[in-house]
């Protein structure tokens, strides 16, 4: 019998179950769920009371495991596999596809649904076509993606979404030119995986934003040039004295709200870039003055899902960058946890410090 997280209707708590799993169909996996990384998207789904998802939902998307039984017309991965099971892969047919710009893909791949709740027999929607806090799951092949069994499963599963997202944000999705300045607005998880992401591209400045101490320690030791306490200064005149003036010609948004996205235009230089790499809460509103803060000074404002990754070509990289030291994974995982201790541990996400709390299942 399987086991796995269950938010059952918009007013429960999230909570353990049994489950039952459906072999997989053509061109699908069953992956044995190893390890799962505790993500804030999962907690903005109990936040937002199912974020427009089907009840009941199987929480969990930034997971890795071994492949244990491979579906008709699968090629790409076999029996025994270790790999990281990404949420999004490009479908090749959508508009984007065709015009060769798979990074952002509009119609992902995605398995049928084959997970069930033991105890009504209830068909579940896995969070991000994943749902990975569960001992199984059911995925599209071409999101199994396999990494090499040195790296150590618990830094793996962070390819799954965390890291990959913020990572992805400075390498493919914006790529930071050589030698340039970065800001990073936001320093949990996903942010300080645009510092090391930005280290990758060989940005000459990196410069940490947040208002809590044991973050900017946390950016500092993963590559950030100068950290910028937000809580004591203006984010927006430290970052442009710290640059001699110039301001930022790459920034990245990570979180903090409305306020925290105006301000990562604002200290744009001149023709820079500003990226949307945090999700916004709903009903948020960006106060700007479009002529003088936006189109005088020729800012470019983009969004990244997910890092904009093609996972079968950019998980395996990372995870070689990885293994050869030019990331530090190690130091995102901060503690690990069994999968009963889940649904007390999701709304503490990034308390105390923590980068990720990752499942081991």
């Amino acid at each position: 019998m399987t086991r796995g997280v269950v938010y059952a209707e918009p007013d429960a708590a999230p909570a353990v179950e049994e489950l039952t799993v459906d072999p997989p169909g053509p061109r699908e996996v069953l992956v044995r769920v190893q390890a799962c990384g505790l993500c804030h998207s999962d907690l903005h789904i109990v936040e937002t009371k199912g974020w427009g998802s089907r009840f009941p939902i199987l929480l969990g998307h930034e997971g890795a495991g071994i492949v244990e039984e491979v579906g008709g017309d699968v090629t790409s991965v076999a029996r025994g596999d270790r790999v990281v099971i990404a949420w999004r892969a490009p479908c090749g047919e959508c508009p984007q596809c065709r015009r060769g710009d798979p990074r952002r893909c509009s119609s992902q791949l995605r398995a049928k649904r084959r997970l069930h709740r033991a105890a009504d027999g209830a068909l579940l929607t896995p969070v991000l076509r994943c749902g990975t806090f569960a001992d199984h799951a059911v995925v599209h092949e071409a999101c199994a993606v396999k990494v090499p069994e040195e790296l150590p499963i618990e830094q793996a599963t962070l390819l799954a979404c965390g890291f990959s997202t913020g990572a992805g944000a400075a390498l493919w999705a914006t790529p930071v030119r050589d030698e340039s300045s970065v800001a990073v607005i936001g320093c949990g998880g996903v942010g300080l995986a645009v510092i090391q992401g930005a280290l990758l591209r060989g940005a000459g400045q990196i410069l940490a934003v947040d208002v809590a101490p044991e973050k900017l320690e946390h950016a500092r030791a993963l590559g950030a040039t100068d950290v910028v306490d937000a809580s004591a200064t203006d984010p927006v005149d430290a970052v442009r004295e710290l640059t001699g003036g110039r301001g930022a010609e790459f920034s990245f948004f990570a979180g903090g709200g409305a306020p925290a996205l105006a301000q990562a235009i604002r200290m744009c230089a001149y023709a820079g870039w500003a990226t949307i790499v945090g999700l916004p809460a709903p009903g948020s509103r960006l106060d700007i003055d479009l002529d003088a803060e936006f189109f005088g000074p020729r800012i470019t404002l983009t969004v990244t899902h997910g890092g904009d990754t093609i996972p079968q070509e950019d998980f395996p990289f990372l995870a070689q960058a990885a293994l050869d030291g030019r990331i530090d994974l190690a130091r995102f995982v901060t503690s690990t946890i069994s999968l009963d201790e889940v649904p007390e541990r999701l709304p503490h996400i990034g308390e105390r410090g923590e980068i990720r709390t990752v499942a081991l299942i």
